[in-house]
């Protein structure tokens, strides 16, 4: 792990339409981590640190712990099928989008909130579930001060 000075952790962004997030280590450093879109879990990134910190580009943009998780969350819902509580949400919000998209229509202010809502629900659904299976990336706590 590296160790950057003046850096401060957790950083969200969005790397090339997927969601990455840097976050402190027990030791001082930094670890890179990568959604992974065939598991929702997290993939190390650590050879992306100094591309998303210090070269950017434009697809590459820092973004707030309340985006971070809605994308998160919107490519979870996207490219994972399943059953159980989490994917009925996610199957929630599918519904509410397709619907939008038929009405060729913006959301309203309440569908707005409820798909923002749902999906700080689903991630921390999701998170958990993750830290239970011992990924060590996973922080359902970031949903928690999201806002």
């Amino acid at each position: 792990m590296r160790q950057l000075a003046g850096v401060r952790l957790p950083k969200f962004f969005n790397y090339y339409d997927s969601p990455m997030k840097l976050v402190a280590t027990p030791d001082g450093g930094v670890a890179g981590w990568r959604l992974s879109k065939d598991s929702g879990g997290w993939r190390e990134a650590n050879n992306l640190i100094d591309k998303v910190l210090f070269v950017g580009g434009d697809e590459i943009n820092e973004i707030s712990r309340d985006e971070f998780v809605q994308l998160t969350e919107h490519e979870r819902g996207r490219y994972l099928h399943g059953d159980g509580p989490i994917f009925a949400l996610y199957e929630t919000v599918r519904a509410i989008e397709e619907t939008l998209r038929e009405e060729r229509r913006y959301p309203t202010p309440q569908e707005q909130a409820l798909i923002r809502g749902v999906r700080r629900r689903t991630f921390v659904m999701f998170e958990e579930q993750l830290q239970q299976a011992g990924d060590p990336a996973a922080d359902p706590t970031i949903a928690a001060t999201a806002s």
